[in-house]
């Protein structure tokens, strides 16, 4: 079975190496357009094409090209009431000739709509009634039948990626205009979310330089951060970590002798609670450190904790 499954990707990498062979200055010009456009990017198939369609608006949406599926059976029964005249519209069909995108080609003209077609046969009905054509002929599908949409999906889904990064290319879209379409996922949070929104705040570990060596280990216990801070809010000294108690441990196992004065860390990484998470991590990456204090780095006080693995 692995030598199939082998075949699949040879006959599939092959298709998609004859496409990007053949793409020239109509994919210029169709990015051009789109560019140019002042309203959104519709994309309409069926079956197959409709799946891969989908996903293509999709792609388009969240890289900065306001873009959305439209079904063209439910268009021509009154979804064409959500296509406006300044509206882009791709066609995907890969014969060209698929009768439900046929029929609603007659009002797109009519509404003086700009079509594009991405279709393996640039001399089908839907690619000559199109104002760009995008060709995504293969040499051959990967279904041994040559039945089932294989590789020309795989084309069709492709050049509509080329289209997404080609457009972000030229609208210069960055990690945060991607973070703002995605606030949900981990990216957004790290790009748009600030360090104060993730901190904590409450029952942060102080102690005094002073405490003996058992408050220093109720504090780091309790605090559940695995460092204690020495001193307040208002004025801190310093920090002592867990690696710093292991290893002042291990020089001298007699606890009466280990004072925090000599174990903290009297110069700790502060950071302010504006910091974007992404800044604040990568901070933490180069420092190679698990928790940050945040607060002022001037007056050396502080509002905050936050744990890289936390957010």
């Amino acid at each position: 079975m692995k030598e199939i499954a082998k075949k699949v990707f040879d006959i599939e990498i092959e298709s998609l190496k004859h496409v990007a062979s053949t793409i020239g200055d109509e994919f210029t010009a169709t990015v051009e357009a789109i560019l140019g456009s002042k309203g959104k990017l519709i994309v309409a198939g069926v079956g197959k094409s409709g799946l891969i369609g989908r996903k293509i608006a999709a792609t388009l949406a969240s890289t900065g090209t306001p873009s959305f599926f439209l079904h063209p059976g439910e268009a021509f029964h009154g979804d064409l009431g959500m296509v406006e005249a300044n509206d882009m519209v791709i066609l995907i069909s890969y014969s060209g000739e698929t009768d439900e995108v046929l029929k609603i080609i007659p009002f797109l003209k009519w509404n003086k709509n700009t079509i594009i077609s991405i279709t393996g046969n640039p001399n089908s009905t839907i690619a000559k009634n199109s104002d760009h054509h995008l060709n995504v002929c293969i040499t051959r599908e990967a279904c041994p039948l040559e039945l089932a949409p294989t590789s020309s999906t795989t084309t069709t889904l492709v050049m509509g990626d080329a289209l997404a990064v080609a457009l972000m290319e030229a609208r210069q879209f960055q990690h945060e205009d991607f973070a703002r379409f995605h606030p949900g996922g981990s990216l957004g949070r790290k790009l748009v979310v600030k360090v104060k929104d993730l901190m904590r705040r409450d029952n942060l570990p102080f102690i005094d330089k002073n405490a003996s060596f058992t408050d220093l280990l109720l504090c780091m216990s309790e605090g559940k951060l695995g460092l204690v801070i020495v001193g307040n809010s208002s004025h801190i000294e310093g920090v002592i970590t867990d690696g710093d108690l292991r290893r002042a441990l291990l020089r001298n196992p007699d606890t009466s002798q280990l004072h925090i004065h000599d174990m903290m860390t009297v110069n700790p990484v502060i950071i302010t609670p504006e910091e974007y998470i992404s800044q604040a991590e990568q901070l933490m990456i180069e420092k190679k450190i698990a928790t940050v204090l945040v607060g002022s780095v001037d007056k050396r006080k502080i509002e905050g904790v936050y744990q890289i693995y936390n957010s």
